[in-house]
């Protein structure tokens, strides 16, 4: 009697005190969320451009990241360590389609079959390809699959971490670091909104990965037998321009959520992490996302600091002094280094005001070098800088010699040594 009451006791301490990890929400395990209602009341509320400052969210940390000129158009926390759940599995998903043939069988061990959380459902033996694992994986957040691509592909999760953090480090994502392929919670499983938001952008590029985080349903094969998948990213199919990518949940991270979405020639990349709820992380990211598009637009800026500086140049045609120069004729150039980004996305208010200031030093020295920096053009609108682009010289000017100074002397008093050398015309 006493071993069944001990029994019972250590039984009831276990559940009451340890809480499952979960990863990822496949099932709606709240109330429903009317995303249609939800689109129509956050565009209502952002309708009159209201500023950033005055967005309610409950996500701890989130960020909106333009894909063209890879601007933060909106943070919160966005460069803050935080978990990442399920998200983890954009970085799984690029590293095999980088490492593995997509059409390899796999079957699949006990290690992969017995892994908990979300699932797409595999058991020990099961034989599938590796483009299905990925559908799986992406789709349907499978665990088991995440594991099951990790041993395809290094023979280990250790090691298929290893690929991982080797990955993150070549893209520069220098507050991230991974675990495991799935992102159950780990103390030393972590990244940024803002990292997780530039390792999207590297991912969407990859048509495979593309395609997948794209498709709504999808059938796979298992051991010859179809099965129907899912999208869990609620977003998908719902809000205008969205494309993928990726849910998240665990007992650490909560409600974590990355979106990509496009809308005419402005396409983002939405993260939120840390949200109390699904609920939450669906209607921090729509907010975040008709924001955006209400608030932001592109500037070629590019063409309006050329324009101003081809104008100055000719209002003031003799600017510079060259001292000893062989020549005051400078032309001056803006910066190459705008043509890696020659638009910038800035809100629209800023547009109409927007202006340029030139500072430029008008006394300079010889030699005067090709590309050397003489002062900069500053784009900015209300009091905010836009862009600051170096003012460069578009000309060598030499210092002067002996021989310049005796050519000069020479020319200068050549018209009086003519008239002193010239015969005197006396009359006879």
């Amino acid at each position: 009697m006493m071993k069944k009451l001990f029994l019972i006791l250590i039984t009831c301490f276990f559940i009451f005190t340890f809480k499952p990890v979960y990863c990822d929400d496949i099932d709606e395990d709240e109330e429903n969320l009317d995303i249609a209602t939800e689109i129509q009341n956050i565009s209502m509320e952002t309708s009159s451009n209201i500023d950033s400052d005055n967005l309610t969210l409950n996500s701890r940390s989130c960020v909106v990241l333009d894909r063209k000129t890879k601007q933060i158009l909106y943070g919160k926390n966005e460069k803050n360590k935080a978990k990442m759940a399920s998200t983890t599995k954009i970085m799984t998903a690029t590293v095999v389609i980088e490492n593995i043939s997509l059409d390899k069988t796999v079957e699949v061990s006990r290690k992969a079959a017995g892994t908990g959380g979300s699932r797409l459902g595999l058991k020990t033996g099961d034989k599938i390809t590796v483009r299905d694992l990925l559908y799986g994986l992406l789709m349907r957040s499978g665990n088991d699959a995440a594991v099951a691509l990790a041993e395809t592909v290094s023979g280990s999760v250790p090691e298929f971490a290893k690929l991982m953090n080797k990955k993150a480090k070549s893209l520069g994502l220098s507050n991230t670091n991974f675990e495991s392929p799935h992102g159950l919670d780990s103390d030393n499983h972590y990244t940024t909104a803002y990292e997780l938001a530039l390792l999207t952008d590297y991912a969407l590029k990859n048509s495979t990965f593309l395609n997948i985080v794209g498709t709504k349903n999808y059938t796979v094969t298992i051991n010859g037998y179809p099965k129907l998948l899912s999208n869990t990213n609620e977003l998908l199919g719902n809000l205008n321009g969205v494309y993928g990518v990726k849910t998240g949940f665990t007992n650490g991270a909560n409600r974590c959520l990355v979106t990509s979405c496009k809308r005419g020639d402005m396409d983002i990349i939405c993260v939120v992490l840390g949200a109390d709820t699904k609920n939450f992380r669906t209607k921090d990211s729509i907010k975040l996302i008709e924001y955006t598009f209400k608030n932001f637009e592109y500037f070629n800026v590019k063409d309006f600091a050329t324009n101003f500086l081809n104008n100055w140049k000719k209002d003031n045609s003799n600017y510079f002094f060259v001292n000893k120069g062989f020549s005051n004729d400078v032309d001056v150039k803006v910066d190459a280094s705008i043509d890696k980004m020659p638009i910038v996305a800035i809100k629209k208010d800023l547009i109409p005001d927007i202006k340029a200031n030139i500072n430029l030093c008008s006394y300079l020295s010889a030699p005067l070098n090709k590309e050397e920096c003489l002062g900069n053009l500053i784009v900015s609108s209300k009091g905010y800088n836009i862009l600051k682009l170096d003012i460069l010289s578009n000309s060598y000017i030499r210092k002067n010699n002996v021989f310049d100074y005796m050519y000069r002397f020479f020319k200068c008093y050549s018209d009086e040594l003519q008239i002193l050398l010239e015969p005197l015309d006396l009359p006879s």
